[in-house]
């Protein structure tokens, strides 16, 4: 055997379960519930899928896919073209998967990340017939040591009925040690989650099995896709200076220090755009308690900003990739790498007090956001985590473009045509033109700010006017609306391909 994945597998008694990929994907039968490693393009099952893919080619085959987040294109793009996957969740970010889900084609249960233990612990989601867990070793021990993703693999591991691990020896070795599985028991038997410092490590280095039930080991070399993000545009890096500014004045104001509070992501170009505003910031010492690690948190570690960043999963571009991953010694005292019910779990986002920034697709005069649905109807990815972390943060800020298609939609619109995030749960919104903190304020004083401030200036004159013959018409309510006009501007988007007037 192989030095290196001699040295990876601790278990001598697990070398007759080496098998190929082939071998393992002849273990599925049509009907299999799945549960797969794997959160934003990282720490993702590669080979086994792709052998499915080929089995898929002589024969029918379907199963439902369950994930900590999106997955690599193996899955949600090869897989899923394949028709072997019937049913999946809670989360995607393909444009392939989701074309068919947007056909009909694949059954998609968009879910809030922190709640997929829970499903699956209730028989909700299950019973799971194979957890299939990208692993970088296993232990002397018995733990399985995650490669860049946590997600929902430790409860995938527990409630499976078999687990096949793909043992992923490109991963570098110093992985080994940065992850911290901590699994609550079931509610109503449950402690406290003793953590009351996002610095803290509070489990174990990896996910403790009964290895009675790994039935295959598969030896994979795939590295992660790289993520899709692009560097900050002009208006991205407007929206970073925004909230600089903002959090500027919350120090001023005495309500945060330099320090700030534990800083919360959302995955996409945006959101990391805005991160990586903080390199040239006063700012320091700043924790990130988040989801995903992106290319900007490793950015602020490299530039004395970042001193500990706690996350679920690393997500980074082919560049990025090579420098973190060849030289991981350097981070690897500095990141932290948690089970997705605990880096998203609500208890422990207020009792931390994170500062949460979201992207939104769109949102109306009053502050309710869509994160989801185009039009209502055709998914984009899924909620993700932003529900976890809006409602329960110290500060739930969400970003967008004011504007999409060259000007032709409007990111605020009179009455959004899917609701993810209730007004309650939004206390700051950011675009290109501007910030509102709607903090404190009744749904008519937000009207002003959203529009004065956020909305483009080719759409301000239609908003305010929508606004005001509402107002009029409902004898000043307190969240005026005109039923018979408020999603006009979607209607006129799919008749005219524009929501001008």
């Amino acid at each position: 055997m192989d030095a290196t994945l001699q040295k990876r597998l601790g278990m001598k008694e697990l070398e007759s379960k080496i098998i190929s990929a082939q071998e393992a994907a002849a273990l599925f039968t049509d009907g299999d519930v799945v549960g797969m490693s794997g959160f934003t393009r990282a720490g993702d099952a590669k080979v086994v899928p792709m052998a499915l893919v080929e089995r898929a080619k002589n024969e029918k085959l379907q199963i439902e896919v369950y994930t900590g987040a999106s997955l690599g294109p193996e899955v949600d793009n090869f897989l899923a073209e394949a028709g072997v996957i019937s049913k999946r969740g809670p989360f995607q970010a393909d444009p392939g998967i989701r074309n068919m889900i947007n056909a009909d084609k694949i059954k998609y249960v968009d879910a809030h990340l922190s709640h997929n233990a829970e499903l699956v612990r209730q028989g909700i989601i299950g019973p799971i017939k194979y957890a299939i867990i990208e692993a970088v070793a296993i232990t002397e021990d018995g733990f399985i040591i995650p490669t860049t993703s946590v997600g929902n693999s430790p409860i995938f591991a527990e409630y499976a009925e078999n687990i096949i691990v793909e043992l992923n020896i490109s991963h570098p070795e110093a992985m080994i040690g940065i992850h911290d599985v901590y699994v609550p028991a079931e509610q109503g038997k449950r402690e406290a989650i003793p953590m009351t410092d996002a610095t803290q490590r509070i489990g174990d280095v990896g996910i403790k099995v009964d290895v009675n039930k790994i039935k295959a080991i598969v030896v994979s070399e795939e590295p992660d896709a790289p993520s899709l993000i692009v560097p900050p545009d002009e208006e991205t890096q407007k929206m970073a200076d925004l909230l600089l500014e903002f959090f500027q004045s919350e120090i001023d104001a005495g309500r945060l220090t330099k320090q700030l509070m534990p800083l919360q992501s959302g995955v996409g170009s945006v959101a990391n755009a805005v991160l990586d505003g903080f390199a040239n910031s006063d700012f320091e010492d700043l924790v990130v308690a988040s989801e995903v690690l992106q290319d900007a948190v490793f950015n602020l570690i490299d530039a004395g900003k970042v001193k500990f960043a706690a996350a679920t999963s690393i997500t980074l571009t082919k560049e990025l990739q090579e420098k973190v991953y060849g030289n991981l010694e350097k981070y690897a005292d500095k990141i932290c790498l948690r089970p997705q019910e605990i880096s998203n779990h609500p208890e422990l986002i207020r009792r931390l007090g994170l500062i949460s920034i979201n992207t939104a697709l769109e949102l109306d005069i009053y502050g309710n956001v869509n994160s989801t649905h185009v039009s209502g109807t055709r998914m984009m990815n899924g909620i993700g985590g932003s529900g976890d972390f809006a409602r329960n943060a110290r500060l739930g800020i969400f970003v967008t473009k004011s504007y999409a298609k060259g000007g032709d939609i409007s990111s605020i619109v009179p009455m959004v045509s899917h609701v993810d995030h209730t007004e309650h749960d939004v206390d700051v919104i950011v675009t290109e033109q501007g910030i509102a903190d709607l903090r404190g304020l009744s749904p008519k004083e937000r009207v002003p700010l959203i529009i004065e401030n956020c909305a483009h200036p080719e759409y301000k004159e239609q908003l305010w006017d929508y606004y005001n013959r509402a107002f009029e018409a409902t004898g000043g309510h307190q969240t005026p609306h005109l039923l018979d006009e408020a999603l006009s501007w979607h209607v006129n988007l799919g008749k005219n391909k524009t929501m001008k007037k």
